[in-house]
């Protein structure tokens, strides 16, 4: 027999409705912050009842070949792992494919429309509300769907193992120890398939070829050992907020936003530019369009500019502050302490450990006015840049697309960080990677009113199963 794409895709749609999306609501009710986010994880017991819930849905499906597990090491988030045998007809048994997926979430963020809620799943058209549906509860059950799929129409596949993390949304801490534990079972990985990734439009399917990677870390600056009366102390005593101001400066340029850490700027590859212009071309004037107040603009409007400020270069976002009381109980007090929470996006091939000792050095040298400076709890990932894709792999992607989407497969860079990918591209240098998802326009990703586009997905699906029939038949 041979793989049936008309089968699959009827298959996979209903599956899609009857199924996939009443799971997917269920999931997105579970508030499952990243460790980061709640550090009592383990006794809080939502990550539990999310790995718990995508377990079971997993062992109930009826795939040959499958055995699913639990990983669980001490002191870390658990891992599913789901292994599953070749079959059909398949030219290499040998090689795994891995399927990488991530259930923690965010935080819920303000700002969510009256009808909506992060752990109240609203389906409205297309569109399935709710924190962490997109991003990226979905991808479990699109890829054992699509592995289903495969075996249900005919088709065949290589081995696979399906691996979903909790711990991505804090950077995968827990992640290289649970890889280490499972490198005799994973053996010799040929294809990589992540579903965390984005999409520019959804009338086409996008590979992402590279990631960018992230440091970050606290500012803490104090400088008397209490609050004083400001009329008392300023003049003479420096706000901790001004000493702020001084420092960030030592780190971008306040006015265009440019990073000057030396070691977080890179020479953008040649292809990669060519690689922008050609999305430009295809978007037009606006890769994304951002939810600016009436007036506002953009730091960068050339869209090819556009497009590699957020893929190439790095970028730096202040995205907390501790310190500084609300408004409505601010008093007349100099604060003696002011700290900010950095975010620092780094290019795809820059080296985070000596972003983040560059930047602790130029923070803590030579504090202004002799105030406590320390950058602390700092810490960082590497991005990713994608190998070149072998010539079987391409021709998949391409047939996928123009069958689902009567368009070509397109390429394109991402801002956001997937830690996983950078592991896996260190510990298997030859593999393949398809790295793609259905974050697209206004899906708001850790953000208020986050979606996911069902339709997008269940045709992101059905390229999962066509894929997979094919890399059955590769050379790796």
């Amino acid at each position: 027999m041979s793989f049936d794409k008309s089968e699959s895709d009827l298959w996979i749609g209903s599956r899609w409705i009857e199924d996939l999306i009443p799971q997917i609501e269920q999931y997105i009710a579970i508030p499952a912050l990243s460790p980061a986010f709640d550090p009592d994880w383990a006794t809080t017991g939502h990550i539990d009842a999310a790995v718990q819930f995508v377990h079971t849905w997993i062992t109930s499906r009826p795939v040959a070949g499958m055995t699913v597990s639990i990983q669980e090491l001490p002191g870390l988030t658990p891992l599913i792992v789901a292994e599953v045998e070749p079959f059909g007809n398949v030219s290499d048994s040998e090689t795994t494919t891995i399927l990488y997926g991530h259930l923690d979430k965010q935080p819920e963020m303000e700002g969510w429309r009256p009808d909506l809620g992060p752990w109240t799943p609203v389906r409205q058209g297309d569109r399935l509300y709710g924190r962490g549906g997109a991003d990226d509860g979905y991808a479990a059950f699109a890829s054992l769907t699509a592995l289903e799929a495969v075996q249900r129409s005919g088709g065949s596949h290589g081995r696979c193992v399906i691996l979903i993390e909790a711990s991505e949304e804090s950077g995968s801490p827990d992640l290289p120890a649970h890889i280490d534990a499972l490198a005799e079972r994973l053996g010799n990985v040929g294809l990589v398939v992540c579903l965390d990734s984005g999409c520019a439009t959804y009338d086409t399917l996008w590979l992402t070829t590279s990631l960018r990677g992230l440091v970050d870390g606290t500012l803490d600056i104090s400088i008397v050992t209490e609050g004083v009366h400001s009329g008392s102390a300023s003049g003479v005593v420096p706000s901790t907020f001004r000493i702020a101001r001084q420092l960030m400066d030592r780190i971008e340029d306040s006015s265009t936003g440019a990073v000057l850490i030396e070691a977080a700027n890179v020479t953008i590859p040649s292809h990669r530019i060519q690689e922008a212009r050609a999305t430009a071309t295809l978007l037009g004037d606006a890769p994304e369009a951002m939810p600016f107040v009436e007036s506002a603009f953009p730091t960068v409007e050339d869209p090819v500019e556009a497009l590699l400020a957020t893929t190439w270069k790095p970028a730096l976002s202040t995205i907390g502050v501790d310190g500084m009381p609300s408004i409505e109980a601010a008093g007349n007090v100099l604060r003696p302490r002011t700290a900010l929470k950095l975010s620092l996006r780094i290019p795809p091939t820059a080296n985070p450990t000596q972003v983040e000792q560059e930047l602790r050095e130029v923070l803590e040298k030579d504090p202004p006015y002799g105030a406590s400076v320390v950058f602390s709890d700092s810490g960082g990932a590497g991005g990713w840049n994608a190998p070149d894709l072998a010539p079987w792999l391409r021709d998949a992607l391409e047939a996928a697309s123009t069958a689902q989407f009567g368009k070509s497969v397109q390429l394109f860079g991402e801002g956001g960080t997937i830690p996983f990918m950078g592991m896996l591209g260190e510990k298997f240098p030859r593999a393949q990677f398809v790295i793609t998802g259905v974050l697209g326009p206004e899906s708001n990703a850790h953000g208020p009113n986050e979606f996911l586009d069902v339709r997008y997905a269940e045709r992101l699906t059905a390229c999962l199963a066509q894929v997979l029939d094919s890399a059955s038949h590769a050379t790796f």
